[in-house]
């Protein structure tokens, strides 16, 4: 296994404004156990040794971030991000031009994911590096049904093979840009990173994180967020 003494900058996007958890902001300033999710978020990553700084792609005009400049000796940029997840990726790329050379990784991670874990990140970057690039995943564990228009089964799915994708990913900076670019170009909507790198010709590296790494998009996703939190605090 290789060294994890990188320090990576992070890019995390949060310029959303998903609705799904209900109230009168977006859900990544929706509150966990007393303070927003987005924070949560941060100071998880900011924590981790090898992760030397976070840019935040916010929405223009966001009224609900709180000026952060640092977390835990450690900088926090922003700037501002775009309608769809790939562009305020790509915006926070940019924006990190000045801090990172061309054959640096970074990494991505979601705002919506405040329960990474710290082994999790320090395996992605021990394996993706030596890979080239990589990415959290968990294998498919599930039955899987493929519906019709109505909704009902009608073949079930073989789930050998089958990952769910997770974050934080990890990718050369400058091979990231071009691959995002590319699909921008090509007007190929990517649901994220590796998603653009496989278009691209390159083959992340799956490496196996904790179920718990949950996306928060519902309601009930915010109380199972407090209670794993709770846990790993």
């Amino acid at each position: 296994m290789a060294s994890i003494e990188a320090a990576l900058w992070c890019v995390v996007p949060a310029a959303g404004r998903g609705t799904r958890v209900g109230g009168d902001k977006p859900k990544q300033y929706h509150p966990i156990a007393g303070k927003p999710m987005l924070l949560h978020t941060l100071e998880r990553l900011a924590s981790h040794p090898c992760i030397a700084g976070l840019i935040v792609t916010l929405a223009a005009g966001d009224t609900h971030w709180s000026a952060l400049h640092e977390l835990g000796g450690k900088p926090v940029l922003t700037t501002n991000g775009g309608d769809e997840r790939s562009d305020s990726v790509l915006a926070g790329l940019r924006a990190l031009r000045d801090h990172v050379r061309d054959s640096d990784f970074v990494l991505v991670h979601d705002a919506a994911r405040p329960c990474v874990r710290a082994d999790d990140i320090s395996r992605l970057i021990a394996q993706g590096i030596p890979a080239g690039a990589a990415l959290l995943a968990a294998p498919v564990r599930d039955t899987l049904k493929r519906a019709d228009d109505t909704n009902h089964a009608i073949a079930t799915e073989p789930r050998e093979a089958r990952w769910r994708a997770l974050t934080p990913q990890l990718f050369r900076y400058a091979e990231l840009i071009a691959a995002l670019e590319s699909a921008h170009l090509a007007r190929v909507a990517v649901t994220d990173e590796a998603m653009a790198m496989e278009r691209a010709g390159h083959k992340p590296l799956l490496v196996e994180g904790s179920e718990d790494n949950i996306k928060v998009t519902t309601p009930a996703d915010i109380a199972l967020a407090e209670f794993l939190l709770s846990r790993m605090q």
